[in-house]
């Protein structure tokens, strides 16, 4: 075929980069419900202002379709997950609880990280999934937010209340209607148990449900006092514990994060916030019993300017971005928690074995992708076509086989690429399919990551629809196996 070396180098850059990166874009929502046989996965989210939400929705519009695809649907709306619950409520210490959403995961008015966790949680899971955020704003975890089981202390010779008791140590029995430490933790534990005793008005067609997870983002009370920063990781760590026993979930995943404008290294007690935060994680080696349930989430990357105290400028962005790194850090947790299928050969109900592409078939793979593209062009079929490449410090990558399972893996330095087709045709949709049954011959796996390079191209133009159920399973092989 006549192409013009521009494109032609082009084509080759990006089937380079196709190779050896994945867009980090999440599949658009399906439309389809959850299976509603199986019991709701339930989120708590607490925290204080932030992850209430400041972020101004409406300021999206402009770079969701580059930044966040899965938020904009074909005609320009925002998309509605129909397997995903999105339920608010508050109080202000143990007062009359208030709700403020319950509707299917979209965007409405003012958003936190819910938006981010919710479709990494909805697109990991079958079961149907419940966003609980319980909270308010201004609030200590050294205070307000005290967990059962943080103690009474001595702080430069003055007494630190412990949880259910007010000022002067008196406890909470003692000091009815006095503002006690604990008081907002005891609220919004109570509101969420609640939402929950209630489940069927928040969760239509729900018969049960299992706590599977808390999400916890706040600390910017603390770093105001001393002795709340000093205490900040102790008080963190009984919130762990406190939180499972309090809803009956010891297995519980625990994800929390760092405030966005706190670097590593810092000093003083925004320092020790942090140190605190990152402290818990389950690979810190810190807390054993951590190991593979509890993750940080360093939000500083993530974080688009301003502070937390300033709720980052009300920038949207910075709540999706730390939304989308804490639903990660949780859907790391849960594949944590899977136990790898057995290789089996042959006999009804086998497992296929996936193996590793060698170097022949990555060849072949990169041809077939870049005729097809070429044939695309020229044939007026591919309208328009954008390339973006980026630095981050984080990106998949195609990792070595382990164990005879092909995997991958995180590697920090390396540039991601993101691919977006415009305007697709039937036609391309035709020519896409041959893609994929071209493939075939050469083995499950190296099908299963074209059927995958092809969904990420297509982007949300290219709906599950269009896909073979045996195409769809073999692209979940991959997608699961993605960290």
């Amino acid at each position: 075929m006549n192409v013009p070396i521009t494109f032609k180098a082009l084509i080759t850059l990006l089937c380079c980069f196709m190779l050896n990166t994945i867009a980090d874009d999440l599949p658009d929502p399906d439309g389809k419900p959850a299976d509603m046989s199986k019991p709701v996965q339930v989120y708590i989210l607490m925290g204080q202002s932030n992850m209430l939400g400041f972020g101004k929705s409406a300021n999206l519009k402009g770079v969701a379709n580059e930044k966040y695809p899965y938020l904009i649907d074909a005609d320009g709306n925002w998309t509605e997950r129909k397997d995903v619950r999105n339920v608010r409520v508050m109080s202000s210490g143990t007062g009359p609880m208030k709700g403020f959403n319950n509707e299917w995961m979209t965007l409405n008015g003012n958003i936190g990280p819910e938006i981010g966790i919710g479709h990494y949680l909805g697109n990991a899971t079958d079961a149907p999934v419940l966003i609980l955020k319980s909270c308010i704003g201004n609030r200590s975890l050294g205070w307000d937010l005290l967990p059962p089981g943080s103690k009474r202390y001595e702080y430069n010779g003055k007494i630190q209340a412990g949880y259910g008791e007010a000022d002067g140590g008196i406890p909470k029995e003692k000091a009815p209607g006095k503002w006690y430490a604990g008081i907002q933790y005891d609220g919004d534990t109570a509101n969420a148990k609640a939402v929950l005793k209630d489940l069927d008005n928040y969760y239509p067609g729900a018969k049960s449900y299992e706590v599977a997870g808390f999400f916890f983002w706040q600390g910017d009370r603390d770093f105001r006092s001393d002795a709340h920063a000093e205490k900040y990781e102790e008080n963190l760590v009984n919130l762990i514990k406190a939180l499972r026993k309090d809803f009956n979930a010891p297995n519980a995943n625990f994800v929390c994060a760092t405030l966005g404008q706190t670097k590593k290294g810092s000093g003083g007690n925004t320092g020790l916030i942090l140190n605190g935060t990152l402290a818990v994680d389950g690979t810190s080696g810190k807390y054993p019993d951590h190991k593979g349930n509890v993750a940080s989430v360093y939000s500083h990357p993530f974080s688009m300017g301003g502070s937390s105290s300033g709720h980052y400028s009300g920038n949207p962005e910075t709540y999706m971005n730390i939304g989308q790194a804490m639903g990660k850090a949780m859907t790391g947790l849960l594949k944590i928690k899977k136990v790898a299928p057995k290789e089996t050969k042959g006999g009804s109900g086998s497992t296929p074995a996936i193996v590793k592409i060698s170097e022949e078939q990555k060849e072949k793979l990169t041809g077939v992708i870049q005729e097809t593209l070429i044939e695309m062009s020229n044939n007026g079929e591919l309208k328009k076509m954008t390339l973006t490449l980026s630095m981050t410090k984080a990106k998949v990558w195609l990792a070595k086989a382990k164990s005879g399972v092909f995997t991958f893996q995180l590697i920090k330095g390396t540039k991601q690429a993101s691919f977006k087709f415009d305007a697709l045709k039937d036609s391309d949709y035709a020519v896409l399919s041959r893609l994929i049954v071209a493939l075939k011959p050469v083995n499950k796996e190296a099908h299963a990551m074209a059927a995958l390079y092809i969904a990420f191209l297509g982007n949300k133009y290219l709906s599950r629809k269009y896909l073979k159920k045996t195409t769809q399973d073999a692209i979940q092989k991959v997608v699961s196996s993605l960290e």
